[in-house]
């Protein structure tokens, strides 16, 4: 596949020949009108005109943004057939003249001659075709002409010619073989030998400009590998990066000679197809393309012994005329990318418009968080936990964002957005220092609990100063006595990310008698090995769990399993959302002793919470 750039050189070398072709010409007109011998040179320039016409036709035709593949190709060949003619007719001005001695024709025929010849191997420099087939066509006749003079210096002249010819040949192909060294260093990633990002972002700009004028549509692929870096980490980056290797090759055998691969960087590859007439065959096309090849990533690889099993996810985004640029197409195909591992990896999922319009919310609840904070909209609340004997023993501090323009926007929707976005880390530091001025005031105003719960997200359990954060936070509003009743409830996403990482701040912060709670345990990832390496002192049950308590047995059994296990490693349980008396029942039974939920109250604002707590004891 030539790229854009190589045609665009070429386009700008025609009007130069064409300056080259006719301004000398009316040298040859000159010369053989004052010599008698004027019109084999005008019925040379006639043609000149004529095939200089036909190039600047072409110079003219040339519309990168408009032309499709096939379009662009059959330019090509036109434009070659020009390059060969206007270099040909100096050849027949050649032989027109190379006879005639009258003014001493032959010797300027022989000089023109050699001067175009060091023209083709200039210009055509980027073409290894035709600047082969050009030299030939000069030089050549050349070597003819002096061989036939029948004179020895005749026979130098002709060796000479070639030797000329190979010098001519060997600049062209040093200059040819460096500017594709270059260009293919440019545009190809140097470990899979595919187009890289940069080759590709200019490619699919060019692609929608073609799309807009063609009325066509056509298709992009993302593809990421589902777990790759569990490879690396386990087997090494040499396995990781032959893996890589063979993904490409699977790839590229199964793509048309018309569509486009590119790796993106590490394990991000993706393709754009060929053209379509309809929305529906791109469509159609795009679907069956991409579960044809989740097939064939999932056979197995084998890597220096190693049997290894993958799968991908795979986002798919329609081009067509309305596309806005080639950014927001690589935004949208990730989105939908990203959507297949929010469902569980190993699929398809194609950029629509229920996925637009949730985009929409996301980047609108993205640009107003950026605020919220300055603005003050953001607020704490504090759910109760009782006991089995109905006291408030505790409570979980939740955060709530009421925004002007969006109104009250859920803790599900903004928190998974602040993750993504870094804003975690400063709403994080902003509820801990909120949170723990608020535990100080209720002692002080005779409030006294047993334990104060904290949502901890990964990120900001992983950013760096996280630790000196709590602890500068801690020294400034809480006695020690207060930090060892704070509860760090962190989910079981962690233990996708790094254990060791995840265990070593929490060692860090025990240090501070600050305990720790696994949150939503039984949705996720957690094992036994986790429990005992994890310095945990509390398990929550998820409320999905309580919500099915008497209509799902599973759910009921999965509860008892979990109380069951909190027994053997020493842990209090929390059960979350509890709704019915029905539900208390069963959890007080099977020995589940800390409760929060509706059934005892909603989450309180500050006021609200010391008004239920002093009832409650009362």
């Amino acid at each position: 596949m030539k790229t854009i750039e190589s045609y665009i050189f070429l386009r700008k070398q025609i009007p130069l020949m064409i300056g080259l072709s006719i301004i000398p010409g009316l040298g040859y007109i000159f010369l053989g009108w004052i010599n008698d011998v004027v019109l084999p040179a005008l019925f040379w320039y006639a043609l000149t005109i004529g095939v200089s016409a036909a190039g600047y036709r072409l110079y003219k035709a040339y519309h990168p943004d408009r032309m499709n593949t096939e379009e662009t190709k059959q330019w090509y060949s036109k434009i070659s057939i020009f390059f060969v003619a206007i270099f040909s007719l100096w050849t027949v001005i050649f032989v027109l003249y190379a006879t005639e001695e009258r003014g001493h024709l032959n010797y300027i025929a022989i000089f023109t001659q050699i001067g175009a010849s060091v023209v083709a191997s200039t210009l055509l420099a980027s073409d290894k075709r035709l600047f082969t087939v050009t030299l030939l066509f000069l030089l050549v006749p050349l070597a003819i002409y002096f061989s036939l003079i029948g004179e020895f210096y005749g026979y130098i002249l002709s060796l000479f010619t070639f030797v000329l010819l190979g010098v001519l040949y060997y600049a062209s192909y040093s200059s040819y073989r460096l500017l594709e060294t270059s260009s293919y260093q440019a545009a190809h990633d140097h470990l899979t030998g595919l187009y890289n990002r940069r080759y590709f972002i200019r490619f699919l700009e060019q692609k929608v400009k073609n799309l807009k004028h063609t009325k066509k549509f056509s298709y992009m692929m993302l593809i990421d590998l589902d777990h790759f870096k569990t490879i690396n980490d386990s087997l090494g980056h040499d396995v990781g990066d032959k893996l890589l290797q063979i993904v490409s090759s699977r790839l590229l055998r199964h793509i048309g000679e018309d569509q486009l691969l590119a790796r993106l960087g590490g394990d991000e590859f993706v393709i754009v197809s060929h053209e379509f007439k309809s929305r529906e065959e791109a469509l159609n096309n795009a679907t069956t393309h991409a579960n044809t090849l989740l097939n064939r990533l999932k056979e197995t690889f084998i890597i220096d012994q190693h049997h290894l099993y993958i799968s991908a996810s795979i986002g798919v985004e329609i081009i067509e005329k309305n596309t806005t640029s080639a950014n927001r197409l690589i935004k949208e195909a990730d989105i939908a990318m990203y959507e297949v591992k929010a469902q569980g990896r190993d699929g398809v999922v194609i950029f629509n418009d229920e996925l637009a319009k949730r985009i929409e919310t996301h980047l609108q609840i993205e640009r107003h968080l950026h605020r919220a904070l300055q603005n003050r909209e953001i607020s704490l609340v504090y759910q109760p936990q009782l006991n089995e004997n109905k006291k408030v023993i505790g409570c979980e501090v939740l955060v709530r964002w009421q925004n002007e323009t969006l109104g009250f926007v859920g803790p599900d929707k903004f928190i998974p957005i602040a993750e993504q976005t870094g804003l975690i880390v400063e709403l994080g530091n902003f509820i801990l220092e909120e949170a723990f001025k608020t535990f100080a005031s209720w002692r002080d105003k005779g409030i006294e609990l047993e334990q104060f719960s904290i949502n901890i997200s990964v990120r900001q359990l992983f950013h760096g100063s996280f630790v000196q954060e709590v602890e500068r936070l801690t020294a400034k509003y809480l006695t020690s006595e207060l930090t060892a009743k704070l509860i760090f409830e962190i989910t079981e996403t962690v233990l996708v990310e790094d254990i060791d990482r995840v265990v070593d701040v929490m060692k860090r912060l025990s240090h501070l008698n600050i305990n720790f709670s696994m949150d939503d345990f039984g949705t996720g990832y957690s094992s036994l090995s986790y429990l005992r390496e994890m310095p945990v002192s509390e398990l929550k049950i998820d409320q999905s769990f309580v919500a099915n308590l008497g209509t799902d047995s599973s759910d009921q059994a999965m509860i008892v399993t979990i109380l069951n296990m909190a027994k053997i490693f020493n842990l209090k349980v929390v059960a979350e959302g509890v709704e019915t008396a029905e539900q208390l029942s069963f959890l007080h039974e099977n020995n589940c002793h800390i409760f929060q939920g509706y059934y005892f109250s909603k989450p309180l604002i500050y006021d609200d919470f010391e008004s239920f707590y002093k009832s409650n004891i009362t």
